[in-house]
């Protein structure tokens, strides 16, 4: 299983941290007892969650700039028009996907084109699934504008638990359907915002797998 790099530091530091938990734990309590035990299994299990949480799955995409593929993986929480008050400020189709700890916490650009606008803005860390998460939490927004067609926004959100939102957009950049946009930790979700009347393939509560599953189709 291959590791994100995004999960390097962390996971060091989660070694760091268990191997002097446990090394507490013999050196005031020496004669092993179930505590022991049961303390070494958590490590374990812990850790692996780690390792879990950081890998980077290997995905490929034959490009079609006619659909739109999931920039994550996880379940799609929204499909409804809203209002997109940072760049469009006029009404969009809005797609969100949220992401458990569970899921692959790699970000993929949904289709190719020229990044014409990214933002970083710092917030609050709401569950993702709230309402005002887009608007209040942690999160980027990148608007790629792809060859003849209109323009569509991709925006990270950090949730609850999720404390950094890693991504490598950068204005003028160009970029292909499929590449990685990001990472994410601990607990997130992706919004698309599309323009009205773009043909929806996925139905919500769906789940879906990102750099896999066309979520929908541009007119």
């Amino acid at each position: 299983m291959k590791i994100h790099k995004e999960g390097y530091s962390t996971i060091v530091i989660v070694i760091l941290m268990l191997a002097s938990a446990l090394t507490a734990i013999n050196y005031f309590n020496p004669v092993q007892t179930p505590v022991h035990y049961v303390a070494y299994v958590a490590a374990i299990v812990f850790y692996l969650f780690i390792l879990r949480f950081f890998r980077d799955p290997y995905r490929t995409v034959q490009i079609n700039n006619s659909q739109i593929i999931a920039p994550a993986d996880g379940k799609v929480v929204v499909i409804e028009e809203a209002f997109e008050n940072e760049y469009f400020k006029d009404k969009r189709l809005q797609i969100s996907i949220f992401m458990s700890p569970n899921n692959v916490h790699k970000n993929w650009y949904p289709l190719s084109g020229i990044i014409n606008y990214y933002r970083h803005h710092a917030g609050k860390f709401l569950v993702a699934w709230h309402p005002k998460s887009s608007e209040l939490n942690e999160r980027t927004t990148i608007v790629i504008q792809p060859e003849n067609k209109a323009e569509i926004l991709v925006r990270q959100i950090a949730g609850a638990v999720a404390q950094r939102i890693v991504c490598y957009a950068d204005e003028g950049l160009d970029i292909d359907q499929g590449e990685e946009l990001g990472f994410i930790k601990f607990g997130s979700r992706v919004d698309i915002f599309l323009p009205l009347g773009t043909k929806v393939l996925v139905e919500k509560n769906q789940k879906v797998k990102g750099c896999f599953d066309v979520i929908a189709k541009l007119g």
